[in-house]
C-alpha cells in the first residue's frame, strides 16, 4: 500500500524547501516587524526575527503536492491549516489577543468537524467500542484547540517545539505504518520532513524562531493526524495513545493551567514557570534542557508505539511507566511536593553511598 520511495522523496522535499524558504522567510520577518523582543520573562538577549512557521507550512505543503493523495478530507485540514496560519501571522507581527488566537482555533475546529473530522469513538477494555455520539464535537473542539496550545506553550527555548513534534510525529508516523493510515503517514512524513529542514535554523542558538505560525499549525497538525490515525487505532485504550506521545507537552500545559488557578491568574496568561524553563533554573542549560525533553518526548513515542499493540495487563504496566516518568519529570522541574525528588533521590542514593564509601 505505501511506495517508501515517495515517501523518501517527499520528505526530502519538505526538508529541502523549508531549509531554503526559512532565509527568505527571515528577511520578510525583519521586514515587517515580526520579531521577538527579549523581556524579563524571555531567555534570548538579542532581536530575533519569527514567522518561521511560514516556511514549515509551505515545505509541508510542498511535499504533500508530490505525494498527490486523494482523500475526501484533505481540503478541509488545509483550509483549516491556512487560517491557522494566517492567525499565527497576524499574532507574529501584532501580538494578538489570546481571545482573537482562541476565534482562529475554533473556526479551524468548525471546519474539521462540518467535514467529518471528528472523535467519534474510542475503545474501552471489555466494554469495546464506545460511540461518544454528540459529545464527539465537545471532545473534538476540545482536542483540537488544547493540543494546539499545548505545543504553543512548550515553544519557549531554541529548538524545543520544533524536536519535541518532530519525535512525536516519528511515533505517529510508525504506527499509521503500522496500521496502514495512508493519510496519517503522508501528512507525518512531509511534516517531520519540513521539521528538520527547520531546525537547522532554529536549534540553539536559535537565528529565526517558529512563532505562532508555527507552533499553531504544528499543535493542529499534530491534532489532526491523531484524529486521523491514532483515534481510529482499535488497540485498547486507544484514546491514550495520542495522550502518552504528546505527555511532555501535555504535561507541561496541566501543570500551567493548575499553577495559574491556584494563584488566581488568567490561565492564558503567559508566565516563565513551564517545564523548561524550570529545567533552566535547577541549573542545565539551554542544550540540555532541551535535549533532556527531547529524551523524554522519545521515551513516551517508544512507549505509545508499544501500547498500541499491547494486552491488557502491558497496557497497564505501560501507563504506570508513563506516570512514572512524568513524575520524575516534574521532579526535576521542582514541581511537586515542595521541590522533594522523593524518584529521583530514591535513583541516586545507591549512588551517593558508593561515592561516601569511596571517600573514606
Amino acid at each position: 500500500m505505501f511506495n517508501y520511495s515517495e515517501l523518501i522523496v517527499a520528505f526530502a522535499i519538505s526538508l529541502v524547501s523549508t531549509l531554503l524558504l526559512t532565509y527568505p522567510v527571515k528577511k520578510l520577518a525583519l521586514k515587517i516587524g515580526a520579531v521577538d523582543y527579549p523581556n524579563h520573562r524571555k531567555i534570548h538577549k538579542i532581536v530575533t526575527p519569527r514567522l518561521g512557521g511560514l516556511a514549515i507550512f509551505i515545505g509541508s505543503l510542498a511535499g504533500m503536492l508530490y505525494l498527490k493523495p486523494y482523500h475526501h478530507d484533505l481540503l478541509a485540514i488545509w483550509v483549516g491549516a491556512a487560517i491557522i496560519v494566517i492567525t499565527g501571522i497576524l499574532d507574529d507581527r501584532y501580538t494578538l489577543r489570546p481571545v482573537a488566537k482562541l476565534t482562529g482555533q475554533l473556526i479551524t475546529a468548525t471546519i474539521l468537524i462540518s467535514a467529518g473530522i471528528v472523535i467519534d469513538k474510542i475503545t474501552l477494555p471489555i466494554i469495546g467500542m464506545v460511540d461518544l455520539g454528540f459529545f464527539s464535537v465537545f471532545v473534538t473542539i476540545l482536542w483540537i484547540v488544547g493540543i494546539t496550545n499545548a505545543i504553543n506553550l512548550i515553544d519557549g527555548l531554541d529548538g524545543l517545539a520544533t524536536g519535541v513534534t518532530t519525535i512525536a510525529l516519528g511515533s505517529m508516523f510508525t504506527m499509521a505504518i503500522i496500521d496502514f493510515r495512508v493519510l496519517a503517514a503522508y501528512l507525518c512524513i512531509t511534516l517531520i520532513g519540513a521539521n528538520l529542514g527547520f531546525l537547522y535554523h532554529n536549534f540553539y542558538p536559535a537565528k529565526i524562531y517558529m512563532g505562532d505560525t508555527g507552533s499553531n499549525f504544528l499543535g493542529y497538525m499534530i491534532a489532526v493526524v491523531s484524529i486521523l490515525g491514532l483515534f481510529k487505532n482499535i488497540a485498547l485504550f486507544s484514546f491514550i495513545i495520542p495522550v502518552i506521545i504528546l505527555a511532555v507537552p501535555i504535561l507541561d500545559t496541566f501543570l500551567a493551567i493548575v499553577r495559574r488557578m491556584r494563584k488566581k491568574e488568567n490561565i492564558m496568561m503567559a508566565d516563565n514557570k513551564h517545564l523548561h524553563y524550570r529545567l533552566l533554573q535547577a541549573g542545565y542549560s539551554h542544550r540540555q534542557t532541551v535535549l533532556i525533553l527531547y529524551a523524554f518526548s522519545a521515551i513516551f513515542g517508544v512507549l505509545a508505539i508499544l501500547f498500541s499493540e499491547a494486552s491488557l495487563i502491558t497496557a497497564f504496566l505501560i501507563t504506570l511507566i508513563v506516570l512514572i516518568f512524568m513524575h520524575i519529570i516534574a521532579e526535576m522541574a521542582g514541581l511537586v511536593l515542595g521541590g522533594k525528588r522523593p524518584i529521583i533521590d530514591a535513583l541516586i542514593r545507591p549512588f551517593k553511598k558508593k561515592s561516601q564509601k569511596h571517600n573514606e
